[in-house]
């Protein structure tokens, strides 16, 4: 190939942007793609730097799946317990209930054509293998794209090695990547021959001849081949049993690394605690001290970006650096060597707490959303001090206080699955003690909070229990009344209303005796207010959610605001405002699906279509019922069982069919349930409806009388919703 070529993407997936050109390659780009248009599991094998991530990408975004190419980034997954997770994940499953990970992955790849692109397996060959098979025996539309340094060893896999560049595509390359360092760098006569015995030292691998570019700020292609030279000389009497090419890579990342200054040394060692990405911040936090000040890390951070070391990114959450994995791995052997990685473990373990304690007090205010995308960002780093706790003798306890910390997040942006994995995994652990009570306690309420949104009742309340037991015999009267709260949440979804708002009221008390203002204390008054709606008291409810719209309001809360406005919605329903309502309900669903809240989004849905019908549009009612009926099961039992929370939608369908007939209600609903989640909450939210053709059937102006009991509530599973 001659030029370099941009990544074609595509048409639906996540295969990440890239921010230079794809050099070379040609020959194998086409013969991959052919290999994935004849075999369902095709595994790019190589050295590492050799450029296989790069080369799948391209290939990935050039096959036609209808379903899109999506990619998992596995190489900042340490436990195999986790490569599940890293799928639903990448993928952009939300599944709320406590079915298995697999069975979600499962059921979602089933009926679709897919490309899955596993990146980075090889430490994880294993569980990676298993979930392979099983997804290609299940899934016959599914294909697969490995990448790693090891086959994965499945049935039916076509390997496909990949070697080094030629050597004219690694002075392209080099070419290339020189221009960006240096405006107006080219090959010409006078430093051809250097670059090109270069590139063959080098052996065509691509990180290795990056790494060299990266240095022509300071130096000539001469002066580079010169010290290689030396570098390789020094070399030759150790690592004799290593493959060459290997040789020559950690050649190229140990020559770049010696001419680092010892500050730039430093810091690239410290840096390789760090999972996946990191900001600024924690890496001044977290590498400064004992040989590097805090504020010299900017600029020696910027000189290891210079030099491609670091790779910079942005996110929703900001700017963002990485490692590749072998500069990484290369780095974490100087930090061993330096028998300072226990310390700077330690400090990345702080650092990442101190994260989670303030996302958690910063949850309740007008920055929920960018503390929602700070935490996702972020995850990789949260999993592995989460991993360091529950690992290091003595820090349980620390683990059972991070994993508490991030309720928002299970709770509140669709992960309460992994938020139970890791809330069980460190309560498993250890048993009580009485000098680290609380975070345990803590533990406690948020596992059984998670259960009761999952629908698990027998686990949510002996966890419940044994908070409450423990609180009250230390007096702990904040987890007492968290306590009480979530039994009053499991109370509502199984229709005790009497025993739930008793609950309710108690812990709204408790919280007000101690000063407890947060989006938990709302959504305990939202929940109250379901108990009388369901009860009857419609204005009560209506008064304890006006109130709490306007804490949510002064506090620029929108997570428990989004689930007052449904039961307003409710209310306006019941006095016919159909338009108030869907404004009310718009505004609760966009909420809702901005949190990956897949409960409020779902009963949004249910209610609009309610609404919808009440229009007088029976087959759009329907549709937003199939809509409804397809996210269901990734909540948990559909409606949850309730009497109460199954009457809006009874009382829909009943309307719809009437209307349409049995066999068109049928058709409009196969219609809704064909659409994916964006595609569903986009229909729920189009345009406003005055203008639309409706039925032929006139639109009753109020519910009639015999239905004016509440019947929905918004939240499930007894609390605040799954975010």
């Amino acid at each position: 190939m001659r030029g370099s070529q941009p990544a074609v993407p595509a048409a639906r997936g996540n295969l990440p942007l890239e921010l230079d050109a794809f050099v070379g390659r040609s020959a194998e780009l086409t013969r991959l793609t052919e290999a994935l248009e004849t075999a369902r599991l095709v595994t790019v094998t190589g050295m590492g730097g050799v450029g296989k991530s790069r080369l799948a990408a391209h290939a990935a975004a050039r096959t036609d799946a209808g379903d899109g190419a999506w990619r998992v980034e596995l190489s900042a997954v340490r436990d195999p317990s986790l490569v599940e997770y890293a799928a639903v994940e990448a993928l952009g499953l939300t599944d709320q209930t406590w079915r298995p990970l697999r069975r979600v992955l499962l059921d979602h790849l089933a009926e679709r054509q897919l490309l899955l692109v596993l990146d980075g397996f090889e430490h994880l060959a294993d569980v990676c293998a298993s979930l392979v098979g099983e997804l290609l025996r299940s899934a016959p539309g599914l294909r697969v794209l490995a990448v790693g340094r090891r086959p994965l060893e499945v049935g039916g896999e076509r390997l496909f090695p990949l070697a080094p560049l030629s050597e004219p595509e690694a002075a392209q390359l080099f070419e290339e990547r020189a221009a960006a360092r240096v405006p107006g760098f080219a090959l010409h006569e006078g430093n051809r021959s250097d670059v090109r015995e270069l590139c063959r030292r080098l052996d065509g691998i691509p990180l290795a001849v990056e790494l060299a570019a990266g240095r022509l700020s300071t130096l000539s292609p001469a002066q580079l081949l010169s010290r290689l030279e030396d570098r390789f000389r020094l070399l030759t009497g150790g690592a004799r049993d290593a493959p060459p090419r290997h040789q020559a890579l950690r050649t190229a990342i140990g020559w770049s690394h010696e001419l680092c200054s010892p500050e730039e040394r430093l810091l690239w060692a410290r840096l390789s605690v760090f999972a996946g990405r990191f900001d600024l911040e924690a890496a001044e936090y977290v590498c400064s001290g004992d040989g590097l000040h805090c504020d010299d890390v900017l600029d020696v951070l910027g000189e290891l970006l210079a030099q491609s070391v670091l790779s910079r990114e942005e996110t929703a959450a900001g700017v963002r650096y990485r490692m590749l994995d072998t500069v990484r791995a290369y780095g974490a052997d100087w930090l061993e060597a330096t028998g300072d990685a226990e310390r700077l473990r330690r400090r990345h373990r702080d650092w990442y707490m101190g994260l989670a304690t303030w996302c958690e007090l910063d949850w309740f205010s007008p920055r929920q959303g960018d503390v929602a995308a700070r935490v996702d960002t972020e995850l990789p780093n949260l999993r592995r001090a989460l991993e360091h706790c529950l690992t290091e003798p003595g820090e349980v306890h620390l683990g059972q206080y991070l994993a508490g910390s991030l309720w928002f997040y299970w709770v509140g942006c669709g992960r309460l699955s992994e938020g139970r994995h890791w809330l069980e995994r460190s309560l498993e652990l250890c048993a009580q003690d009485g000098t680290q009570e609380q975070a345990r306690l803590k533990a406690l309420w948020v596992l059984g909070y998670v259960a009761v949104l999952q629908g698990d009742t027998v686990p949510a309340l002996s966890a419940l229990l044994e908070c409450r037991e423990e609180a009250e015999r230390r007096g702990n009267a904040t987890a007492v009344a968290y306590a009480e709260h979530r039994t009053g949440c499991l109370a509502l979804v199984t229709d005790d209303m009497t025993r739930a708002e008793t609950l309710l009221r108690s812990a709204l008390d408790r919280y007000h005796e101690i000063g407890e203002l947060n989006s938990n204390v709302l959504m305990g008054q939202v929940e109250l207010a379901m108990t009388l709606a369901f009860q009857g008291d419609l204005p009560g409810a209506v008064r304890l959610c006006e109130d709490v719209r306007r804490v949510c309001e002064d506090h620029g809360e929108r997570w428990a605001l989004a689930y007052a406005l449904y039961v307003l919605a409710y209310e306006a329903l019941t006095e016919g405002e159909t338009a108030r309502t869907r404004d009310l309900l718009a505004e609760c669903l966009g909420i809702a699906h901005t949190f990956h809240d897949l409960l409020g989004t779902v009963l949004s849905v249910e209610l609009l279509a309610l609404v919808t019908a009440v229009e007088g549009d029976p087959a759009e009612a329907a549709v937003l019922q199939g809509a409804a009926t397809r996210m269901w099961p990734s909540v948990g039992l559909p409606l949850f069982g309730s009497a109460y929370y199954n009457a809006p939608h009874e009382r829909c369908e009943a309307m719809a069919r009437e209307r349409l007939g049995d066999e068109r209600y049928a058709e409009c609903h196969r219609a809704g349930a064909r659409l994916g989640q964006e595609a569903a909450v986009a229909r729920a939210l189009g345009p406003a409806r005055n203008g639309r053709t409706l039925g032929t059937v006139p639109s009753p102006r109020r519910l009639p009388p015999e239905k004016r009991e509440p019947a929905v509530s918004p939240t499930s599973k007894g609390g605040e919703t799954t975010g």
